[in-house]
């Protein structure tokens, strides 16, 4: 992944001619040392948008009082601004018209138009991110992009749309290990909003016993709190292979629930909502 990313990176950088074998080999061969450096010391980042169409109908299920966004594992923070995108379900349509970013996808159960009828009010967001990346310079851009699969152009197309949104008016990441840097958020807050702790696939890298740490935060964080997170491997509720089970946990006295299966980069939505059992 790091070096695919690397070659990648040359070409958006006008530094590589393009994909055909003969081109790939004379880059490898140019390139060596700038492609060693980048995939010893390069993490690979992604920041998948699509994602959001899935994470739409559990944000709105919290609908009722002011959101405080926290995303955990953030990378750039084009998840943490959701809100700003236009969304299309079965059922309706949800967010700005006008929006430079249109999302949708396959809904495997339907998502409620109720849901979708309802408003949220964001009043702060913050991301935490080993290694954020810097959307304000071609640099982080063209970081971002190349770690996108070169040969899926609609996933391209979606995140320079969603980079656009994000560049109006960026959201606050902080760097730093977010299990460390948690507390301190949660502990800066704004009066009478609804703090929304919230992830996608980043706690799959976490050690058993951090994540363990990171859910007694959240679950002894001074109320209220809500909590949206794919699940890691070992807490498989389903047993259905492919895609990520997604949870929620809307109030501070009640266990985390499942309430959707997601595709692993949104392509796919199967609602389940909180009231089902």
């Amino acid at each position: 992944m790091r070096l695919l990313g690397g070659l990648h990176y040359l070409m958006l950088a006008g530094r590589s001619p393009g994909w055909e074998w003969g081109e790939v080999r004379e880059t490898l061969g140019r390139e060596r040392d700038w492609l060693a450096a980048f995939t010893a010391g390069q993490t690979v980042q992604t920041n998948e948008v699509q994602r959001c169409w899935a994470l739409v109908p559990a944000f709105l299920s919290l609908a009722g009082r002011p959101f405080e966004l926290v995303e955990l594992g953030s990378s750039a923070g084009l998840n943490l601004v959701w809100d700003r995108y236009r969304y299309r379900y079965a059922g309706g349509s949800w967010g700005p018209d006008g929006s430079p970013l249109e999302l949708s996808g396959e809904e495997r159960r339907p998502v409620p138009a109720e849901l979708l009828s309802r408003d949220v009010e964001v009043v702060r967001r913050r991301g935490i991110d080993l290694e954020p990346v810097d959307l304000s310079s071609d640099d982080g851009v063209r970081l971002l992009s190349c770690f996108v699969w070169a040969d899926q152009p609609e996933r391209l197309e979606r995140l320079r749309a969603a980079i656009e949104v994000a560049r109006a008016d960026p959201p606050e990441i902080l760097r730093g290990d977010y299990v460390d840097v948690l507390p301190g958020i949660l502990a800066d807050r704004v009066s009478g909003a609804l703090a929304v702790v919230f992830q996608t696939v980043s706690t799959i890298y976490l050690s058993k016993e951090r994540y363990a740490e990171l859910r007694r935060i959240v679950d002894e964080a001074e109320p209220p709190v809500a909590w949206i997170s794919t699940r890691r491997l070992d807490e498989d509720e389903t047993g259905v292979e492919g895609g990520f089970e997604l949870e929620l946990r809307a109030d501070e006295r009640a266990p985390a629930r499942l309430v959707a299966r997601l595709g692993y980069h949104g392509q796919w939505l199967e609602w389940r909502g909180l009231r089902e059992p």
